[in-house]
């Protein structure tokens, strides 16, 4: 047990101590451009959370097993990760039968849509100013 908590400990400095969930501050620049910097989205920058916002941003909805397929993830790690997105309200579930089979599918709210455009426009800006002379 002590060793898992060394683990996270050193995951946790050698990403700056941003837990899980929490924003981490935008690269540092000028003191003006820090204090007007948006905040990067921990809940969307993870690459299969962001992979089920993107697919749910062009598809009113998608099954678990679309999003599956399309991913090329597990379902125990897609299961995860739907419900972090659901948790932070950025996704809704709903769950129905079709005939006796159970069936998920997910949509983006407009919650996460927004959350969405804010990270996108955050990734336009760090593209912008790297490439800027």
């Amino acid at each position: 047990m002590a060793e898992g908590g060394v683990a996270r400990r050193r995951r946790e400095e050698a990403s700056g101590g941003a837990e899980e969930g929490r924003p981490v501050a935008a690269p540092r620049g000028s003191a003006r451009k820090r204090r007007s910097a948006v905040e990067l989205d921990r809940v969307i920058h993870e690459r299969v959370r962001l992979g089920i916002v993107s697919a749910l941003a062009v598809n009113d909805t998608l099954s678990f097993n679309d999003l599956k397929r399309l991913l090329g993830t597990s379902d125990g790690n897609l299961s995860v990760h739907a419900r972090r997105l659901e948790e932070a309200g950025y996704v809704e579930c709903i769950k129905s039968f079709q005939g006796r089979v159970p069936r998920t599918e997910y949509r983006l709210t407009p919650e996460g849509r927004r959350a969405l455009e804010r990270y996108l426009d955050h990734m336009e800006a760090l593209i912008r100013h790297v490439r800027s002379p």
